[in-house]
């Protein structure tokens, strides 16, 4: 028997029983153990927390690694054991078991989402969930109702904004009304929703700014709908580039979570390589998703649609393979909180490292498709330095 609810735990064998609620435990003696953060409730005489740890009979150790708990399973004779990357009490079995394999109902965090797929910190749970709740109500505006009723035909520079705007501000301004449990304790600027929100605020600046350039001289894209502009790009591509990597993010955050789980007892070169391939396949995938999204918007057009779905998505997955890991680290390992100056630089140099690898694609593979003289960009420097000959 083994069951664990939103407050209490209790873990049952061979040996005896430990049990947690509220902040202590009780071995199978029946004494009581206060610890300052309990996290692992062994059977028998093994328990731990964030910062001791104790042998339970047998000598064996029982313990969790800077709280990092995600993983029920069991050593054999009795034992009991939850861990995130160390996974070894006993050598008779290493196998891991699923929340309440034990016959007791699953784990879960205090949000009710598996701890697996949504983050450890309390902040950052909530504010993937918030970023996922606000998702379809954007989507739903712009592909449920504006596209396939073809309102952008009546749409002029002022009607794009407000778009943009009504799907990207909420992001912004609702946390700051609607504030999570978890948020409430903690000043606004160690929030995660506002973190998440400054770094993609920067990285899709830089990607819309300057990288949609690239989109012009080596994909062969336009944009032909009538919109005030920045840098030669319409103010509502800001915007919704806001919404649309925060959904990616997200989801990629609670991917890459799954995928370390899975991999965990491989060695460090598979580990790794089964992430990077991931993250490959799942950029392509979302670049070649949106790119197949808006094909019934007529007004963001390509030379060679056919090229931009096979090669360009490639090219524009280029962002997320540097982004989707970089992000995934802000507010990951509990105890490491970042700042927002640290949030702020980490988001600039991977809009630099991006910058890097497309411009490097421009120099040596050159467009996918034949441009048209206006945007060819053939000399050395940036794509969006206009250096007069």
């Amino acid at each position: 028997m083994a069951w664990r609810s939103c407050k209490h735990s209790m873990l049952g064998g061979r040996e005896g029983v430990a049990w947690r609620s509220s902040g202590h435990h009780r071995g199978s003696g029946g004494e009581e153990l206060r610890v300052e953060k309990p996290q692992v409730l062994g059977v028998g005489q093994g328990w731990s927390s964030h910062r001791h740890k104790e042998e339970g009979d047998r000598g064996k150790e029982l313990w969790l690694e800077g709280g990092r708990g995600a993983v029920d399973g069991t050593g054999g004779k009795g034992w009991v054991w939850r861990s995130y990357e160390q996974r070894e009490v006993e050598e008779p079995r290493k196998d891991l078991l699923k929340f309440g394999d034990f016959g007791g109902e699953e784990v879960k965090g205090s949000s009710g989402f598996d701890s697996l797929w949504f983050a450890k910190d309390q902040s950052k749970r909530w504010g993937e969930f918030f970023f996922l709740a606000w998702t379809p109500f954007w989507v739903f505006l712009i592909l449920g109702i504006i596209v396939p009723f073809k309102l952008y035909e009546s749409f002029a520079e002022l009607e794009y904004l407000l778009v943009g705007l009504m799907s990207a501000l909420p992001y912004l301004l609702i946390p700051i009304k609607l504030v999570g449990d978890a948020d409430k304790g903690r000043c606004w600027k160690d929030r995660y929703w506002v973190k998440g929100n400054l770094w993609i605020m920067i990285f899709s600046f830089v990607g819309n700014y300057f990288l949609t350039h690239y989109f012009f001289t080596v994909l062969g894209a336009s944009y032909t709908f009538p919109s005030w502009t920045m840098n030669n790009v319409p103010h509502a591509t800001f915007l919704l580039a806001h919404c649309c990597f925060i959904l990616y993010h997200t989801v990629s955050n609670m991917t890459l979570r799954r995928v370390r789980q899975y991999t965990a007892c491989l060695p460090y070169t598979s580990r790794v390589g089964t992430e990077a391939a991931w993250i490959l396949l799942f950029g392509y995938f979302i670049a070649y998703l949106e790119t197949l999204a808006i094909s019934n918007f007529p007004y963001y057009d390509f030379v060679d649609r056919a090229s931009m779905y096979k090669t360009g998505s490639l090219f524009y997955a280029m962002y997320f393979i540097v982004s989707f890991p970089m992000f995934s680290r802000i507010d990951e390992i509990p105890g490491d909180r970042w700042d927002l100056k640290r949030v702020a630089v980490d988001a600039l140099g991977a809009s630099m490292l991006v910058t890097i690898i497309l411009d490097l694609w421009r120099l040596f593979l050159g467009p996918i498709v034949p441009v048209p003289e206006p945007k060819q960009c053939s000399q050395p420097a940036l794509v969006w330095f206009g250096i007069p000959e």
